[in-house]
C-alpha cells in the first residue's frame, strides 16, 4: 500500500522547496522516496522529479494555443491531466512497486485545491481506486501572523482547504525561520499554532479604514473558526531537523505509514518512520521553537533598542 503527501498552499508558501527537504531528510533515514510534480508552472525545479506533469502537458503551449492566462492555463493543465490519469497511473506503477514514499508537488494556485473539483478528482482517484494513503500538507507563509488581517485571511483559506479537499490534514506555517523579517508578532508563537481565544487577535487590528469597516465581520469570522474547531498550526522552518522530523511523524501518523509499520505490512521499522524521536511535549518544541527563531540572541540589541534601552 503506497503512502505519501500532497504538498500544497498559495504561491511562495515553499511547497517545491518543503519537497526538496522533506526527500532529502527521508533518503538520510533510509526511507525510499520519490517526487512527483504535479505543477506545470514549476520550471525552476531544485529536485529532480521522478514524475514530471511537463511530460504530459506544457503550461506555456497551452496559453499560446488555447489564449489563456496563467490561471487559466494551470486550471486547464489540471482538467487535462484529470482526463489523462492513465498516463499518471502508468508512470507511478514502477515507483509503487519500488515501495517509495510519494511526494506529490501542487500548484499554487489557491482556487484549485479550495473550489475547483478537478484536483479534488485527481485526489479522489488516487486515493479511493489507487488506494494511495495520503496526507495532505498545506503550506502557509508564516510572515501572515504579522498582521491580524492577513492572519485570519489564511484561517478561512485553511479551512475551507480542509473541508474541500477530505484528506487528511496537517496544517504548516512554512518559514518560521524568517518571521522576524516581516514584522513582530503580537502574541507568543504557540498563539497562532493552537487558533484558540481569537477575540485577542481582532483586538490586534489596526485602525485604517478597511479594519474598521469590517471588524465586526472579522470577529464573525474569527467565532466560525473557534466553533469548528478543526484548525492548527505546526511550526516549521525546512532546515530544522527536528522541525521535519515532527512534521514528517505527524504525516505519517495521519495517513497510516507508522501503523502499517508497526502491524508489519510496511518494509519500513519504526524507527525509519520517524528517525530520531524528539525528546520532550509537543509544548516544549513549540517553546524551542520561539526562544530560537523569534526570540533568538540575535536579536537582543534590536529588542534592547524597541524598549529604549541602550545596547550592550
Amino acid at each position: 500500500m503506497p503512502f505519501g503527501q500532497f504538498i500544497i498552499g498559495p504561491p511562495g508558501s515553499g511547497k517545491t522547496t518543503y519537497a526538496n527537504g522533506m526527500s532529502q531528510y527521508l533518503a538520510c533515514i533510509g526511507r525510499k522516496v520519490a517526487i512527483i510534480n504535479l505543477d506545470p508552472a514549476n520550471d525552476l525545479l531544485p529536485y529532480k522529479p521522478d514524475v514530471d506533469i511537463s511530460d504530459l502537458v506544457d503550461l506555456q503551449t497551452v496559453m499560446q494555443e488555447m489564449n489563456l492566462g496563467p490561471n487559466g492555463g494551470l486550471v486547464y493543465c489540471m482538467d487535462y491531466l484529470e482526463q489523462n490519469m492513465d498516463w499518471l497511473q502508468a508512470a507511478l506503477e514502477p515507483l509503487e512497486k519500488g515501495g517509495a514514499y510519494c511526494l506529490f508537488d501542487l500548484p499554487g494556485q489557491a482556487e484549485l485545491f479550495m473550489m475547483h473539483d478537478n484536483l479534488k478528482h485527481i485526489i479522489d482517484t488516487i486515493t479511493q481506486k489507487w488506494h494511495y494513503r495520503l496526507t495532505a500538507v498545506h503550506l502557509v507563509d508564516a510572515h501572515l501572523c504579522t498582521d491580524a488581517s492577513k492572519f485570519i485571511s489564511c484561517l478561512m483559506m485553511s479551512l475551507s482547504t480542509m473541508l474541500h479537499l477530505e484528506l487528511p490534514h496537517i496544517n504548516v506555517l512554512s518559514k518560521i525561520d524568517l518571521v522576524r523579517q516581516y514584522g513582530k508578532l503580537d502574541f507568543n508563537l504557540d498563539f497562532y499554532l493552537e487558533v484558540q481565544n481569537l477575540k485577542y487577535l481582532v483586538r490586534t487590528m489596526g485602525e485604517s479604514p478597511f479594519n474598521k469597516r469590517y471588524r465586526k465581520l472579522s470577529q464573525a469570522l474569527c467565532e466560525l473558526v473557534e466553533d469548528m474547531g478543526l484548525l492548527s498550526f505546526v511550526p516549521l522552518a525546512i532546515q530544522d531537523k527536528q522541525a521535519v522530523q515532527h512534521v514528517l511523524g505527524l504525516a505519517d501518523k495521519a495517513n497510516g505509514a507508522v501503523y502499517a509499520s508497526l502491524a508489519g505490512h510496511s518494509p519500513y521499522p519504526p524507527e525509519l518512520i520517524y528517525g530520531a524521536s524528539f525528546q520532550g511535549s509537543e509544548t516544549d518544541m513549540w517553546s524551542d521553537f520561539q526562544e530560537k527563531y523569534i526570540d533568538r540572541p540575535g536579536n537582543i540589541v534590536e529588542r534592547q533598542v524597541e524598549q529604549g534601552q541602550p545596547p550592550e
